[in-house]
């Protein structure tokens, strides 16, 4: 099929890639423009767009698909069907329509749980047991379209928002190629519309959710911390700096909350309810350190508190 792929950051990669492989014809790859990064702020391609020039494909970067000119030339290319994971731009009703067989989208929930720009942290953040993705047809209300399929993975102790993106967006891949195969051999694909009573919302993250109360129980905190790795990263205050807090995990205990109770192969720090045992950190200016070998530069002791 003549497919128009519309992605920008890593979690649209493997999608693209799968299409690739799977014998499809990339007649566009759209993506956002190129934007300052590092530590330079040099001008830098997304990983579609670096995948798509290893591939000599077409691409076209606009700021916008509103303008007329720029709808013109998605018009041109005559596709069977767009494909959108992560895109980043919004696609105006006008652009939906072009293609023959419509337009499709990789989200990473379950739908209609989780609609908005954070899925995966939201989930984590609250506590699911299982997250996934969801096939979708694009329409103009947020992620609202009907689902053509579903998968999900269990979250356990040990996922960050980084482990179930990774893991998200091959399964993402997989699906939308069974996906396309069906729709190239049938020409139609089945849907069923979301159940409106069940929708959540998750809304993009702020950085002042990064703060660590430890008045929260322990198991609160260890998805904050799992959930915001790598972005934005948890933080504490130690010894009046700022600590980011990369990994951990709750366990049962109790002491005076933000007590340091145990220095080892792990931090033990007393929370509202329960311990949390910290395996990564790092200090402001310094590297992601174990907790053992962090604890030995800091000369960190029994009885100091995390605020």
């Amino acid at each position: 099929m003549k497919i128009i792929f519309a992605g920008t950051p890593e979690f649209a990669v493997p999608a693209l890639a799968g299409l690739i492989e799977a014998g499809h014809e990339i007649v566009m790859v759209l993506t956002q423009p190129d934007r300052p990064a590092g530590r330079g702020m040099k001008l830098q391609a997304s990983p579609v767009k670096q995948l798509a020039l290893l591939h000599l494909l077409p691409i076209f970067q606009p700021e916008s698909l509103k303008p007329a000119e720029v709808q013109s030339q998605i018009a041109a290319v005559a596709a069977d069907v767009m494909i959108v994971a992560a895109y980043g731009l919004i696609i105006p009703t006008p652009v939906l329509h072009m293609p023959t067989w419509g337009c499709y989208n990789i989200h990473a929930s379950l739908l209609p749980r989780w609609r908005g720009a954070a899925p995966i942290h939201r989930a984590l953040l609250a506590g699911d047991h299982e997250t996934g993705v969801t096939i979708m047809e694009v329409v103009p209300a947020l992620d609202a379209g009907a689902m053509v399929s579903k998968a999900a993975i269990p979250i356990t102790e040990n996922d960050t928002t980084q482990t179930l993106h990774d893991a998200l967006a091959q399964l993402g891949a997989a699906l939308m190629v069974q996906a396309m195969q069906k729709l190239a051999e049938h020409g139609v694909l089945p849907s069923t519309p979301q159940d409106e009573s069940l929708v959540t919302y998750a809304h993009k993250l702020e950085k002042a959710e990064a703060a660590i109360d430890w008045h929260q129980s322990a198991v609160e905190i260890s998805r904050q911390v799992r959930g915001f790795n790598p972005f934005p990263v948890a933080t504490a205050n130690l010894r009046g700096m700022t600590c980011r807090i990369w990994f951990a995990k709750a366990a049962e205990g109790h002491g005076a909350m933000g007590a340091i109770l145990k220095v080892g192969e792990t931090i033990s720090v007393a929370c509202g309810q329960g311990v949390l045992h910290i395996y990564e950190l790092q200090m402001p200016g310094g590297k992601r350190q174990s907790a053992k070998v962090f604890a030995q530069a800091q000369q960190l002791k029994v009885g100091e508190f995390f605020s």
